[in-house]
């Protein structure tokens, strides 16, 4: 290991020295965000990044392992949804005063849940609207807007998101799905480094076959 220090999920600044940039997992207070190992966010804090993730709706905010998250992300949950089935869209129930009681789930434009895949990396300044799946691998340009389902393996960017390419072929995108190399122990990602961040994709494929 780099330095004779071992990777450790569990620190909150993984850069020495350095506090705008933090790993995600042992800051989360809320019982409603579930992260991953080793993913990161370029700010000293995550959970301001989630907005109106409200206990009672119970939707949950799920994000995968190695996920690098820019600055100004922003995660929109379904707490920003307003009642459209009826004449006004006013939240009268969450104000002060009102004589309103909470309208019923099946009359909220409820999403579900949002979920966000493995090693997925997303641009400064996105949002991620309610109930989006983004798969592994996934790369989110700067600035998007996400509101529809984003495949592995996929670039998207825009507002709102489009489908820009496929980072790679079918062949190399079901190996990696398959390898699924951020559920490899510490040790043995180390030691896949030099796989992951080799350019020559047929010798990537090569590899992946013969370890699978």
């Amino acid at each position: 290991m780099k330095n004779a220090k071992v990777p450790d999920p569990g620190v909150v600044h993984p850069v020495a020295g350095y506090d705008r940039e933090i790993y995600v997992k042992p800051t989360i207070t809320s019982p409603n965000i579930i992260v991953g190992e080793f993913t990161y966010i370029a700010d000293s804090d995550f959970e301001s990044h989630v907005t109106h993730h409200y206990e009672w709706l119970g939707d949950r905010l799920i994000i995968g392992k190695f996920c690098q998250i820019a600055a100004g992300t922003e995660f929109v949950m379904n707490g920003a949804n307003h009642q459209m089935n009826a004449v006004s869209t006013f939240p009268f129930y969450t104000l002060e005063g009102w004589n309103m009681t909470p309208p019923e789930h099946a009359d909220l434009p409820i999403k579900g849940d949002t979920v966000i895949g493995n090693d997925v990396w997303i641009g400064q300044n996105a949002v991620i609207l309610p109930g989006v799946k983004i798969g592994d691998g996934a790369i989110i340009g700067a600035n998007s807007v996400v509101g529809h389902d984003i495949s592995p393996y996929t670039i998207a960017a825009g507002n709102p998101a489009r489908v820009i390419r496929k980072r790679f072929d079918e062949e190399l995108t079901d190996l990696l799905l398959r390898f699924r190399w951020w559920d490899k122990s510490i040790e043995e990602i180390d030691r896949l480094i030099p796989l992951l961040t080799c350019s020559d994709l047929e010798k990537v494929k090569k590899e992946l076959k013969a370890r699978l």
